[in-house]
């Protein structure tokens, strides 16, 4: 399982209802079935990996996160997970909007756009940055709002949402020890991971 998706897991608390966006094949929704007893479902835009995680027998329906969050109840989840999806959905801030209406909790992940390597390329080359994380051509990649560490902070104090819990990593497992620096997790840090709640 992804990095990011473990430390996710980590965070949600037993037995919890959990709504996983852009869950890809299942895997977080399964890990958390299976260890914390979750009642944890997904939605999916991809339709072959919604289809494999169906397939597998787990609960993922073919949705946009643009457009259906707003079908579901108010307080219908304790968590809502988007793992590496908020750069590629059309309106992040309405779709965090209907996380934190739709569950008591909001995890969020993101690819850091600040990380020093991705600034570096960028200046060095006059190019758009790849590596394992972006691994894409910016003609090719879904991500239409890519973002740093540091614009996350903003937007949440901008919207009210209280951060509850942050963590800067990197792709090969590593916390970054910046825990009371968000600059200086802005700048090492390859993703973002934020437990959010209304204010």
């Amino acid at each position: 399982m992804r990095l990011d998706l473990r430390l996710i897991a980590e965070m949600v608390e037993p037995g919890a209802r959990v709504l996983d966006i852009g869950c890809g094949d299942g895997a977080l929704i399964e890990h958390l079935t299976r260890e914390k007893g979750a009642d944890a479902r997904g939605i999916e835009i991809d339709m072959a990996e919604a289809t494999e995680a169906v397939a597998a027998g787990l609960p993922v329906i073919h949705g946009d996160a643009d457009a259906d969050l707003a079908f579901y109840p108010d307080d219908a989840f304790d968590y809502v997970v988007l793992s590496r999806t908020l750069q590629a959905v059309e309106r992040p801030r309405e779709v965090l909007r209907q996380m934190l209406r739709i569950g008591r909790h909001a995890i969020v992940s993101f690819p850091n756009f600040g990380h020093w390597q991705l600034r570096w390329k960028l200046l060095t080359s006059g190019r758009m940055p790849d590596n394992e994380t972006w691994d894409r051509k910016w003609y090719e990649t879904p991500n239409i709002h890519p973002c740093t560490i540091r614009d996350f902070f903003d937007l949440c104090a901008r919207e009210g949402y209280v951060v509850e819990r942050w963590l800067a990593v990197d792709d090969k497992g590593l916390k970054s020890p910046w825990k009371r620096s968000p600059w200086l997790a802005n700048l090492f840090g390859e993703q973002g991971l934020f437990l959010l709640r209304k204010g």
